[in-house]
């Protein structure tokens, strides 16, 4: 037998070396190699592997095929009975795929996955664990007592919710064979060893030989997998950077534990859009989907409160209203703070040269501090106009009026340019009872103003979205 080889291979792009290296010359990362074992084998027994290799790919059923030959039907959907989870996958669960599901600890991953295979009784599921006991996985269910047609369902009511505790590979291969399930669910895929890997659970080596073992199971069976995994302290999913490749979709549960807010935001998706999301309510009996995120974000009274300015934002292609809080004070100690939550603090910092510069409102000496409302993160430019706004009422010590909302990208110039989808941001803004919203002057060209029942005041410069708020 010849002798095992050591490699080293990147955590964070993949990139094998034979010796260990300081700094990736692939990602530029640096002290991102881990050591890898790989089994040696014999001369005869690789040429063996390869003969037979070439014998599998002469015997295969798959044959070239001319493009306008293949069909191109939408692959069924697996209705996961989660119009939010739903939403993020594309419309459904696809039979065949490999979903991964990461998150931080204690964000409610477990609970989210436990969740949706209690609400789909007429599938017989597999749910493997290998971080909890099969008590533990009880409790948790009974907790969830989630409403279904016919009554509430208990965790363990459940005749097709079949429980797993194991670690090995191999018997959970085992027990598939002789369940037969329609949904497999792996808690989580860091726990996992197989005995072809020498090396723990949760190396390189053995998330990706696991993560490729359950991806030609999924895709020789037709049983879709779903993949829980863990998040490293720098915000990236634990294990190779080949695990993202090989799977389908790649969708994060992300949210502060301190609100009780959670965001489903798709990665990747071969099967949907990206630009999805789903938003869910952490509750002591589960997770409770958000079909309207806007009565979360806003708070109920805010009258005569200043430097709060609310913007009609869009996340994928859901719109929602946002509140923003701004806090503005004299610098108490030389050096002014600059201060963002929920909202890129580089932006944040132009924002206010351009309200210096394009305004003439002197925050040089001024702290500022800019929150958004929830814990939610938002990334969209409309946001530009409502950070001004805030900021600025909180200079003046002037509350904006009730029922006065914005969407504006601004510029450096300070002229404030057009948004993506005004006319979904201007019906939200009427459906939540709001009369009157700035918009930026180019997005009135194509709309008729007169179909809405909320006044639209468009305007060209911060200068004229300011005058129109504060007179």
């Amino acid at each position: 037998m010849a002798k095992d080889r050591i490699a080293y291979v990147c955590s964070n792009c993949g990139q094998e070396s034979s010796k260990w290296i300081g700094k990736c010359p692939s990602c530029g990362q640096w002290n991102t190699f881990k050591e890898i074992r790989i089994a040696g084998d014999t001369g005869s027994m690789a040429a063996k592997s390869a003969a037979q290799s070439v014998r599998a790919n002469n015997n295969s059923k798959n044959k070239p095929m001319r493009l306008r030959d293949i069909s191109a039907k939408d692959e069924p959907r697996i209705d996961m009975h989660d119009e939010e989870l739903n939403r993020v996958l594309g419309g459904g669960l696809v039979p065949g795929s490999i979903i991964l599901l990461g998150g931080e600890p204690g964000i409610g991953k477990s609970t989210l996955s436990l969740q949706t295979a209690l609400q789909m009784p007429e599938r017989k599921i597999l749910y493997v664990s290998g971080e909890e006991s099969a008590h533990q996985l009880k409790l948790r269910a009974e907790r969830l007592s989630l409403p279904l047609e016919g009554g509430r369902l208990q965790g363990g009511d459940a005749d097709n919710f079949l429980i797993l505790t194991e670690t090995s590979l191999e018997a959970i291969f085992a027990h598939i064979k002789e369940v037969q399930p329609e949904l497999v669910v792996i808690d989580s895929i860091q726990t996992i060893a197989t005995e072809d890997v020498e090396s723990s659970a949760g190396s390189l080596s053995q998330v990706r030989e696991c993560a490729s073992a359950l991806l030609r199971f999924a895709k020789s069976s037709g049983v879709p997998v779903i993949l829980i995994g863990h998040i490293t302290k720098e915000g990236t999913l634990a294990g190779p950077k080949i695990l993202e490749h090989i799977v389908d979709t790649v969708i994060q549960f992300e949210g502060d534990q301190h609100y009780m807010y959670r965001i489903l935001r798709s990665i990747k998706n071969r099967f949907g859009s990206t630009s999805e999301l789903g938003i869910y309510e952490m509750q002591q009996n589960g997770l409770r989907q958000v079909s309207n995120p806007s009565e979360l974000l806003l708070t109920q009274d805010h009258e005569g409160l200043s430097g709060i300015a609310i913007s009609s934002a869009i996340e994928g292609v859901r719109p929602f209203l946002v509140e923003t809080q701004a806090l503005v004070s004299s610098a108490a100690y030389g050096t002014p703070q600059r201060s963002a939550t929920g909202f890129d603090q580089r932006r944040l910092n132009m924002l206010l040269a351009v309200l210096e510069k394009r305004v003439g409102f002197k925050l040089m000496q001024k702290d500022v501090f800019l929150n958004i409302a929830g814990g939610l993160r938002v990334t969209d430019l409309a946001m530009d106009l409502s950070v001004i706004a805030a900021v600025l009422s909180s200079n003046v010590d002037t509350a904006i009026e009730s029922g006065w909302c914005m969407a504006g990208e601004v510029g450096l110039s300070g002229e404030v340019r057009p948004v993506n989808r005004i006319e979904q941001r201007i019906a939200e803004a009427e459906k939540l009872g709001f009369t009157h919203m700035i918009i930026p002057k180019y997005n009135l060209k194509g709309i008729n103003p007169k179909k809405y029942k909320i006044e639209l005041h468009p305007v060209r410069k911060v200068e004229e979205a300011l005058r129109e708020l504060f007179g």
